[in-house]
């Protein structure tokens, strides 16, 4: 079911992981960023769509997570795009002959059978440095950062100050840290990626984050300090006293603890091996 959260925006919120679909319309269709996640839940989308006369004319994934570069064949053939990274990503993932079998048993098992993987990732990469999403609609700017994962990028509908924030800034789940490859430094990529979206929170009257509740401009900045005081915690090797994590966490989030022990297990191991930045 769709939900207007201002004006010429609505979200669609998946059972699941709470994963928020952006809606945003324009004057030949909508956008939609993050289409997921479950077969039915998309079709369900389409449908809502096509009752409101609006067919779909882009689509955009935040990052290369599965479950923000799906789709469905009742969605329309529109272009779906990701920045340069984010797609070039999904083209690796798909490169392999065995990518599909991979990615199912990634998948909660809850959805595993659920999960349509067909158009999984087959995103056209925007040129790096675009500003804003090429589409016949309001102006929707690209804020790319290097949190979260490669090519991550928010949106900020400007008419209305939405702001999709994509894997950051949830209620519901702590920063979760680039995968510790050893080419990156996590810790300063994410509060870089904070930075900028601190550059901007002034703009901003509606977030949607991916995952749990939106919030209105009076708790954005709120979410930006929560989120950096758990990274300088997990960073400096100390608990964080943060509400997402032990017994304050939301009923039925309380695997984010698992979350938090091994990104402070990675860091240490990091540390150990002389790999932390200073």
């Amino acid at each position: 079911m769709l939900r207007q959260v201002a004006e010429g925006v609505l979200i669609h919120q998946s059972e699941l992981i709470q994963n928020n679909t952006v809606v945003v319309q324009g004057r030949a269709g909508v956008l939609l960023i993050d289409a997921g996640i479950t077969g039915d839940e998309m079709a369900c989308l389409a449908n809502d769509l096509r009752e409101l006369g609006q067919p779909v004319a882009a689509g955009f994934s935040t990052h290369p997570d599965w479950d923000h570069v799906l789709w469905h064949a009742e969605l329309g053939e529109a272009p779906r795009y990701g920045t340069a990274r984010c797609a070039a990503q999904m083209r690796e993932v798909r490169s392999k002959p065995d990518w599909k079998s991979r990615e199912a048993e990634g998948l909660p098992p809850e959805i595993a059978e659920e999960t349509p993987l067909d158009l999984f990732g087959l995103l056209t990469g925007l040129p790096a440095g675009t500003a804003r999403i090429p589409w016949d609609g309001p102006h929707v700017r690209i804020i790319e950062h290097p949190a979260h994962s490669p090519g991550h990028a928010a949106l900020l509908v400007e008419e209305s100050g939405v702001l999709a924030a994509g894997d950051m800034l949830s209620d519901v789940l702590i920063p979760m840290l680039d995968n510790f490859n050893g080419t990156n430094d996590p810790v300063e990529d994410y509060l870089v990626g904070l930075r900028l979206l601190e550059g901007v929170a002034g703009d901003v009257e509606v977030l949607v984050p991916g995952h749990g509740s939106v919030c209105g401009a009076d708790e954005v900045r709120t979410r930006i300090d929560q989120d950096r005081a758990y990274v300088h915690a997990l960073r400096d090797g100390h608990a964080p006293d943060d509400p997402r994590l032990g017994p304050s966490a939301k009923p039925g989030w309380e695997w984010v603890s698992d979350i938090h022990e091994g990104q402070a297990q990675s860091l240490a191991h990091r540390s150990e091996s002389g790999g932390t930045p200073g």
